[in-house]
């Protein structure tokens, strides 16, 4: 089984590329093979269009809370609301997101998933910094135009699979909540590359098996960048390998996801699920 992990841009270019780690599932092996830079929208579309089987882990929100939606009146079913974002540009959807916080009070203007809390994931509507809502924009309905099966979501292709990853609950699950990556050139830090070597090396050891039942292998200098893009994307790689073979073993688990917000494909995550139904 082909194993795609993406760590996505809103903005792709030669600059800051799609970071695909392209890997090899056998049994419970996910074997890394290479990297590969996409640097637009419309090679990552052609990616989403490969022929089957695969199975691949994205590194953005895949919709908004069930609180936002209902608030502001848009489709609460995936492929409806992947549609409507489909039919607005960038602007419409950053007005909407922007007028939505203007007249709510502090502390109720951005709104997370349920079961977001304690994973460290900024919330969909988040538009600065780490520009989330805009990865979801562009990324979300390019997912539902390429006909991909989302678990829990969507019904799409059985032979292309597109999970929600985040590779930032389990760097924090494998060495704590220590920094490990910077875009910035003057912040990158001999601390930041030893934090980074060891994620990957807790990934591809016994702390990374216990966690994912996987035994994950990889070179080291997956972790050499300093902004961590191809370390995310071969976590985002081991998250939707671990999600494909958790739905195998308990086929009670996509009946806890709210079928509105969705999830993310991590074991800390879907522990929590239990609790939210």
């Amino acid at each position: 089984m082909r194993v795609y992990g993406v760590d996505f841009t809103s903005v792709p270019g030669p600059r800051k590329p799609v970071a695909v780690a392209v890997c090899r599932l056998a049994g419970d092996i996910l074997t890394f093979e290479r990297l590969e830079r996409i640097v637009s929208h419309a090679n990552f579309e052609r990616s989403l269009a490969s022929p089957g089987p695969w199975i691949g882990g994205f590194d953005f929100p895949f919709t908004q809370s069930r609180r936002f939606l209902e608030n502001i009146g848009w489709p609460t079913a995936w492929p409806a609301f992947a549609a409507h974002l489909g039919r607005m540009n960038r602007d419409a959807y950053r007005a909407a997101l922007e007028g939505y916080k203007r007249d709510r009070v502090m502390g109720d203007r951005e709104h997370s998933r349920g079961f977001e809390a304690g994973t460290g994931a900024a919330s969909p509507q988040k538009l600065y910094g780490v520009p989330v809502a805009l990865m979801l924009f562009e990324g979300v309905p390019r997912l539902h135009r390429a006909g991909v099966h989302v678990p829990g979501l969507h019904d799409g292709d059985p032979g292309r699979i597109a999970f929600e990853a985040y590779p930032g609950v389990a760097a924090r699950a494998l060495i704590g909540r220590a920094p490990y990556k910077t875009e910035t050139r003057t912040k990158q830090t001999p601390a930041l590359l030893d934090a980074r070597r060891a994620i990957l090396a807790a990934l591809t050891g016994p702390a990374g098996q216990a966690r994912f039942g996987l035994s994950v292998k990889a070179p080291g200098w997956l972790a050499d960048d300093p902004g961590g893009d191809p370390l995310d994307a071969l976590i985002c790689a081991v998250q939707a390998a671990w999600g494909m073979r958790a739905q195998a073993a308990d086929p009670t688990l996509l009946s806890r996801i709210d079928p509105v917000e969705g999830w993310i494909a991590d074991p800390d995550v879907v522990r929590r699920l239990s609790h939210l139904i």
